[in-house]
C-alpha cells in the first residue's frame, strides 16, 4: 500500500509522556562506548551518578521511545519494514539534558519526500519539560520503492567536508559486545544481535546500531574538540552512509570551522578503518557554542 503523503503530513500530533533517570543515562553512555579507562575522570563524567553529564544524543533513545519505530505507526504510512532504512538524523539543544527527567513528546510527520525510487520520511518529535522546550529531533526514515508519487523531492542534505586536511583525526574501537549492550536502550531490533537474521538481512554478521555510531561520533567530538562540554552542543546531524561491524575501529576525522551565523561548527566524516575506510556517517556537523 503507498504512502498517504497528504493524510501522514496533516494528521494530529502524537503526545507520550517521556522519563528518564540516571541509570538509563550512564546504560546508554556504556553502550556508546564511554568507561574506558573505568577510573579516567574524563570517562567518569558519563558513568558516575555523582558526576554524571548527558550527552545530547541521548535524546535518540530517552524514555524508550525510538522515534523510527514511530513514524512507521503514523497514519499514512503502511510500508514493508524490509523496505526501511534509517537515513538520516538530527538533534536540536535547547538546554541541556536534565540527569532526571519527567517530559512530554509530541511527534508527527513533518514532511514526505519523493526520491523517485525511494520516499523518505521526515518523524519530527519535540520534547518539553515543566521548564519549557528541551529538544527537537528529526529522524529522516528512507523506504526504498515507495517513490513515483508526485511529491516534492525535498532538499540537497550534502554538507561536502573542507578541501584541506582535517584538524583533527581520532579513532573509537567497537567492542564486540557493544550492539548486545546498546539494544538494551530500546533498540531491540535483532538485526544487531542474531547472525542468522543478519545473514537474511544481507550481512555477514549483526551490525552496530547507526545511532550507536552516532553517540560514538559525538562523544568523540565533545571530548576531543569541545572540552568535555557537552552543554556546548547545539545541534548534530547526519547521514547514515555505511555500516560498521562490532570489533572494527571508526576513523572520526574532523574540521573546525564557523556556521552562517557565525557559531562554531565542526565537520566530521566517520568511516570504518578495518574496510579502507568505507563510509559508516557523513554530511555531518556539530553546531556549538
Amino acid at each position: 500500500m503507498p504512502i498517504d503523503a497528504t493524510r501522514a503530513v496533516s494528521a494530529e500530533p502524537r503526545t507520550t509522556a517521556l522519563a528518564w533517570g540516571h541509570k538509563d543515562i550512564q546504560l546508554y553512555h556504556l553502550g556508546i562506548g564511554a568507561g574506558t579507562p573505568a577510573t579516567d575522570p574524563d570517562e567518569l563524567r558519563y558513568t558516575l551518578e555523582s558526576a554524571l553529564h548527558v550527552l545530547p544524543s541521548f535524546a535518540t533513545v530517552a524514555g524508550g521511545g525510538m522515534a523510527l519505530a514511530g513514524g512507521l505507526s503514523a497514519p499514512g504510512i503502511d510500508v514493508d519494514l524490509a523496505a526501511v532504512l534509517h537515513g538520516g538524523q538530527t538533534v536540536e539543544l535547547y538546554r541541556p539534558i536534565p540527569v532526571r527527567g519527567d517530559a512530554t513528546q509530541l511527534s508527527k510527520v513533518a514532511a514526505v519526500y519523493d526520491k523517485g525510487k525511494a520516499a523518505v520520511i521526515v518523524l519530527r518529535t519535540d520534547v518539553a519539560d515543566a521548564d519549557g522546550p528541551l529538544w527537537t529531533c528529526d529522524t529522516r526514515i528512507y523506504v526504498r520503492g515507495e517513490g513515483g508519487f508526485g511529491g516534492e523531492r525535498g532538499p540537497s542534505e550534502r554538507v561536502e567536508p573542507p578541501a584541506r586536511e582535517p584538524d583533527r583525526t581520532v579513532e573509537r574501537a567497537v567492542r564486540e559486545d557493544q550492539a548486545l549492550l546498546y539494544r538494551l536502550s530500546g533498540d531491540w531490533n535483532p538485526l544487531h544481535a542474531d547472525p542468522e537474521f543478519a545473514k537474511l538481512a544481507g550481512f555477514e554478521r549483526p551490525i552496530l546500531h547507526g545511532l550507536c555510531s552516532y553517540g560514538m561520533v559525538l562523544k568523540a567530538v565533545v571530548d576531543t574538540a569541545l572540552g568535555g562540554e557537552v552543554a556546548r552542543v547545539r545541534s548534530y546531524t547526519t547521514r547514515f552512509a555505511g555500516v560498521v561491524y562490532p570489533g572494527e575501529t571508526l576513523r572520526i576525522r574532523m574540521w573546525q570551522d564557523q556556521g552562517p551565523d557565525g557559531a562554531g561548527r565542526i565537520q566530521v566524516a566517520a568511516t570504518a578503518a578495518e574496510r579502507d575506510d568505507a563510509p559508516v556517517l557523513t554530511d555531518t556537523t556539530v553546531e556549538h557554542t
